[in-house]
């Protein structure tokens, strides 16, 4: 299947996992992917991966005590942005072979 957005979508994904932030490179790939987080984060990056809406504040306030307010934003913005990429992979995918 022809995708028309492919290169600006991996434009934007690498902006986001790999460009300038105050998160390492590295923390925010582990939370777009959900794997190899550190401990403090699996139960937030699972909650936003898996079902965004049951993300409490006082979730959001463990995590910011350790990471502060920049680097939990650049946490959230890749667990998201990472979320939404495995959902529109699969989609493709199912198109590709419809």
């Amino acid at each position: 299947m022809n995708d028309p957005y492919a290169e600006q979508r991996d434009k934007v994904f690498a902006t986001i996992f790999e460009g300038p932030g105050d998160t390492d490179s590295s923390l925010r790939k582990a939370a777009a992917d959900n794997k190899h987080l550190p401990g403090d984060l699996k139960s937030l990056v699972e909650k936003i991966h898996r079902h965004a809406y049951k993300v409490t504040d006082d979730d959001m306030a463990k995590a910011q005590a350790k990471y502060g307010d920049d680097k939990m934003f650049e946490i959230v913005v890749s667990a998201a942005v990472g979320a939404s990429r495995q959902r529109l992979m699969a989609g493709l995918k199912a198109l590709s072979k419809a």
